[in-house]
């Protein structure tokens, strides 16, 4: 009899971790988003926006941090396979009912495991690229959100984040 309930796949029946094999998986294009924010005052997040902050340009850097984040997703997380990515997008923008900058990233290939762990840490390390580069202005910033908004492509299918 088979359990059709959901596991863990990355845990064998003895609870120890494995790496999941995927040789024998068919390759998809598959495509992850995900999402973060980093609440900080008012006056810091125009600091940033006006180009003032003491370490430089806090967009740029961030934007480019989360992409080279992505891209060494299994150097960080145990379990994840490294991967072939075809493209990494961040975004960061403006959120004044925050206040703060959302960080939006999107990572793509086309392979035989999923891009979900690379879009949200491309995610997680821009909101802590962020953070660095302004916490001289305001130690007290939030990063908060971080989610997958959507993914698509694998035998799993399409899922997104319902509103």
């Amino acid at each position: 009899m088979t359990d059709s309930k959901p596991g863990l796949t990355h845990i064998g029946a003895s609870g120890e971790a494995h790496m999941v094999d995927v040789g024998d998986k068919v390759e998809t294009t598959r495509i992850a988003t995900a999402e973060g924010f980093v609440r900080m005052l008012p006056e810091t997040l125009s600091l940033i926006l006006e180009g003032n902050a003491k370490k430089g340009d806090v967009i740029g850097t961030a934007r480019l941090a989360g992409i080279m984040a992505a891209k060494k997703t299994s150097d960080l997380i145990p379990l994840c396979h490294p991967l072939m990515l075809t493209k990494v997008s961040v975004e960061i923008e403006e959120d004044a009912a925050l206040p703060g900058l959302r960080v939006t990233a999107t990572a793509k290939l086309s392979g035989k495991t999923g891009v979900e762990m690379e879009a949200l840490t491309a995610v997680s390390v821009a909101c802590l690229t962020i953070y660095d580069m302004a916490k001289a202005a305001d130690k007290g910033m939030e990063i908060g959100g971080i989610q997958l908004l959507q993914k698509s492509g694998g035998k799993s299918g399409d899922w997104r984040r319902e509103p």
